[in-house]
Parts: structure tokens; C-alpha cells; sequence
């Protein structure tokens, strides 16, 4: 039997998200995006997990708890993380509203924007950001600049 350098379902790219409360966490992205578990690893003799894994749409998603000793710390939920996760959906306002019902915090609401998409940006209780859209329109890069400049106050 061959080893897949890349398991199933995987993608080239996979987030690993960092969580101080990783078993909440799963609870929660459940409740908020539909995410469905797909495994969960727990450190013998503690409430923390190793390393657990979701799965939205058609992504993987890889968690553990925040370890900070052994440097992996998670996001200080009281402040902007730098990362953002970008989820794609069918229904961006329903997506949106479902996140923020579950406990996610509005950040911005959904609005139609320059690029095409319909886009809104909440954060979870555990300090990730998520900025979630649903693609309304195809533009062109020159279409986009154009959205942009009339945006910023550019253009007219």
C-alpha cells in the first residue's frame, strides 16, 4: 500500500487553528458554520486536546489547544488576530446570522462589495476571525480596481 503525501479530503493549504478551549471550539463551529468532527485527539491526564480535526463544505480544518509553554499560544480573544479564515458559502446572510446566534461577534455586516462577493466578518469567542462570502458577481481585475477606486472616493 502507497502513502498519499496529501491525505483524503485534505487540501494543499490547511489551517490549523490554535484554541484556548479546543473542545468549545468544536462545539461551537458545529453550531455556528455546520462544522462536522471528525476527530479528536485528548492529552492523557489533562482537559486539553492535542489535536482535533472539522470538516466545512468541503475543507478540513485542523485545531489544538493552546499550549503556550511549549510556543503555541491561541489569539488573545480581546484583540484583532491577524488571521482571518475565509469560508465561502451558498448563503452568506444566513451563514452570517447563524454565526452570530451561535455566539460569534458581528464585526462587519454583510454588504455587497467591490470584488463581487457578498461579505460580512465575525469573530469567534475564542479570537479567529472569520470573513465569510458568497460570490454574486464575476469581475474582471479592471472591473474590480474601478469598484475599488469608486469605494475609496477615487472615482466617480
Amino acid at each position: 500500500m502507497t502513502v498519499q503525501p496529501i491525505p483524503d479530503g485534505f487540501r494543499t493549504v490547511t489551517p490549523h487553528l490554535i484554541i484556548d478551549g479546543c473542545a468549545k471550539a468544536l462545539d461551537f463551529y458545529g453550531e455556528a458554520f455546520g462544522a462536522q468532527e471528525l476527530m479528536r485527539a485528548p492529552m492523557e491526564g489533562t482537559d486539553k486536546l492535542m489535536h482535533a480535526s472539522i470538516k466545512i463544505g468541503d475543507s478540513i480544518v485542523m485545531l489544538a489547544d493552546a499550549f503556550p509553554d511549549w510556543g503555541s499560544p491561541g489569539p488573545d480573544p480581546k484583540r484583532n488576530s491577524p488571521v482571518m479564515i475565509h469560508l465561502f458559502v451558498e448563503d452568506v446572510d444566513a451563514a452570517y446570522d447563524r454565526a452570530v446566534k451561535a455566539g460569534a461577534t458581528a464585526v462587519m455586516p454583510v454588504q455587497d462589495q467591490f470584488w463581487g462577493d457578498r461579505y460580512g466578518l465575525v469573530q469567534d469567542p475564542f479570537g479567529h476571525r472569520w470573513s465569510i462570502a458568497t460570490r454574486t458577481k464575476d469581475l474582471t481585475p479592471e472591473e474590480m480596481a474601478e469598484g475599488a477606486r469608486k469605494a475609496f472616493g477615487g472615482g466617480q
